[in-house]
């Protein structure tokens, strides 16, 4: 993890990572995860694991544990945008960790590091100043559960949001039943998780689960345009999202989910590694269910 200031008069554009992506960040090797703070009152968190699409191994989710609360310790901020490199927002869970998982649910290490990758979005959702997910490419599984824990999200004219976890015979998890039916309509919502719909740019922004959906090139810009309103007054912007949060419940109501859906998830992971081993045991035809 990498965290840097930016001083002021930094530029807002949409570069790339390598480029110091517009907003001072010191030279030096750069991790899966960057933070930067400008004197704006504006935080800016970065997934910058573009080889991989974004998806969220268990060092991303502790980097990103760790962002929030070094962005929530700093009173200077008062707002946070999170974004990533490439093409692509973040594509999910790291798979390999999954099939890990499934291997033996049973197993306190591997409950620990699944919780671990919940606790990637629920920091987010728990962090103390309003949060802005700008979200190009796509937001699939755990990676939308990411980008709905933010207060707001902007989307391109391209983005693709999807459940996902059921064409992988995953079941949902982190509390992604909460996170959409609360953002959107219990009809959408169910079209998402259960019947495999997806969502795509200015249909996300009038199903409301964006606020806006922007150009590309413009994305990184109108995310830290809006931040800067609340990076004005950190004090404030804290004590209004207290009380934002206090009324419309969805940390509490995420956390919830979360412990309600764990169990189902587990089943779900240890049936498909099941009959992925048998798919492969020699001697053996393929078998159904």
């Amino acid at each position: 993890m990498t965290d840097s200031h930016r001083g002021p008069g930094g530029n807002h554009g949409h570069p790339s990572p390598g480029d110091n992506h517009g907003r001072g960040q010191d030279a030096g090797p750069e991790g899966d995860l960057l933070i930067e703070r400008g004197a704006d009152g504006v935080a800016t968190i970065t997934l910058n694991a573009p080889r991989r699409r974004n998806s969220i191994t268990l060092d991303l989710a502790r980097d990103l544990v760790a962002a929030c609360h070094a962005l929530n310790d700093d009173p200077a901020v008062g707002a946070t945008v999170i974004r990533a490199a490439g093409p692509v927002f973040c594509s999910g869970a790291d798979r390999a960790l999954l099939a890990r998982v499934g291997s033996d649910p049973s197993s306190e290490d591997n409950v620990r590091d699944l919780m671990t990758i919940y606790s990637s979005f629920t920091s987010v959702a728990n962090l103390a100043m309003p949060t802005i997910a700008a979200v190009q490419g796509a937001a699939l599984g755990a990676g939308l559960n990411l980008a709905l824990s933010a207060d707001l999200c902007l989307v391109t004219k391209e983005t693709r949001l999807l459940s996902g976890f059921l064409p992988i015979g995953v079941h949902p998890g982190g509390g992604h039943f909460t996170l959409l039916s609360r953002r959107t309509s219990p009809q959408i919502a169910a079209a998402m998780s259960l019947f495999g719909q997806e969502l795509v740019g200015d249909a996300a922004v009038a199903a409301g689960l964006a606020f806006e959906a922007c150009t590309a090139a413009r994305l990184y810009a109108r995310a830290v345009e809006l931040a800067a309103v609340a990076g004005a007054d950190p004090a404030l912007s804290r004590k209004a999202l207290d009380s934002f949060r206090a009324q419309t419940g969805l940390p509490q109501a995420q956390a919830t989910g979360t412990r309600i859906e764990l169990a189902a998830q587990m089943w779900s992971m240890a049936r498909s590694r099941r009959a992925a081993d048998q798919a492969v045991a020699p001697g053996e035809g393929r078998t159904s269910s």
